[in-house]
């Protein structure tokens, strides 16, 4: 089986390249390399798709599959025009992002509306990723338009945890339910949260390549309770029965804490905003019966605190510091108790 991963420098390309040479797997990663370095292993072929001849390096070899995660279209395209005819199927990682309706818990790929494709003269995400979904659309259509829905199996990825993941999102709760004391938790116990992790969707990707699974799937994982994945994530780092304190959701914004991720940020948290109430709540059964398995989110967090442990520079700063969460909480049992 000749697999071909456009990008494996970094996080699930990577996780790609290198499930699939541990397999036995023959495995060309294609990419610049300006973000990471592929696995140890995989052929790596320098691209640079910038480049108008950049996949020339390329030319002539047949590829059984090919899993692309560009958020580029016009690094999509010119793959497509260039390898579609020397390719079994093609894999294209999209983004759970492309849809334009988030308000409605449980919705799934067939009944949730899509946002436009990309305006003409953007060919990829601007700051704060702005068009990103609309860039995925249009690398969705691209994919579907050049070489059919039968060799065709689109994913669109949910948020992704796991080693050698460099955002502030999932790392920063394993870093501080692993510190342990009284942890600030945001929202409703049962606020949904969904997530998937990066050797969980790379094995997923590779089943869909090998088995030639056409369609377009959601690759994430089920939704379970903020309360249960703490839980889990403490539990595998080794603080179980965590001392957690909720927090009203406007308590926070009123505090300036905010969703999601970045600066004073509480992650997998959205807010509590009636618009963004299906973005970590959709339904997975059809992803779930096309092979997708999702292991516990304490393995998940104990193999990210192993990463991070080996690698802590690597992982961004980012969510609520511990002097303004103390503060917060502070001013919490206040409120409560005055």
């Amino acid at each position: 089986m000749r697999i071909l991963v456009l990008g494996g420098t970094r996080f699930l390309g990577r996780a790609v390249a290198r499930l699939a040479h541990d397999r036995g797997y023959d495995v060309t990663c294609a990419a610049r390399s300006v973000s990471g370095a592929p696995p140890a292993g995989p052929r790596f072929v320098p691209v640079d798709r910038d480049d108008p001849d950049g996949l020339a390096a390329l030319d002539g070899g047949w590829f059984d599959a090919v899993v692309d995660v560009t958020r580029r279209v016009d690094h999509a395209r010119y793959a497509l025009d260039t390898l579609a005819d020397r390719v079994g199927h093609w894999v294209f990682v999209s983004s759970v992002s492309v849809y334009a309706d988030h308000s409605v818990p449980g919705r799934s790929v067939a009944d949730t509306p899509l946002l436009p494709p990309a305006p003409d003269g953007v060919d990829g995400p601007g700051p704060d990723f702005r068009f990103y979904g609309e860039c995925k659309v249009s690398i969705e259509r691209a994919v579907l338009d050049r070489v059919g829905p039968d060799r065709a199996f689109v994913c669109r990825a949910g948020l992704i945890v796991g080693p050698e993941d460099t955002s502030d999102r999932f790392p920063y709760w394993v870093r501080r339910l692993a510190d342990g004391g009284e942890v600030l938790a945001p929202g409703r116990p049962d606020e949904p949260v969904q997530w998937v992790d990066v050797e969980d969707l790379a094995a997923w990707l590779l089943h869909g390549a090998t088995t030639r699974l056409g369609g377009t799937f959601d690759g994430t994982g089920p939704a379970r309770g903020m309360a249960e994945v703490l839980a889990g994530i403490a539990a595998g780092v080794g603080r179980p029965d965590p001392r957690l304190t909720w927090v009203d959701g406007g308590f926070l914004r009123a505090r300036d804490v905010r969703p999601w991720s970045g600066d004073r940020s509480l992650p997998l948290w959205v807010g509590g905003d009636p618009a963004d109430a299906g973005f970590l709540a959709r339904d997975v059964t059809d992803a779930l019966a096309a092979g997708l398995t999702v292991r516990p989110v304490g393995a998940s967090a104990r193999a990210t605190l192993d990463w991070m442990t080996s690698t802590p520079e690597a992982v961004r700063p980012g969510g609520l510091g511990r002097a303004v969460e103390a503060e917060v909480l502070r001013e919490w049992h206040a409120e409560r108790d005055g």
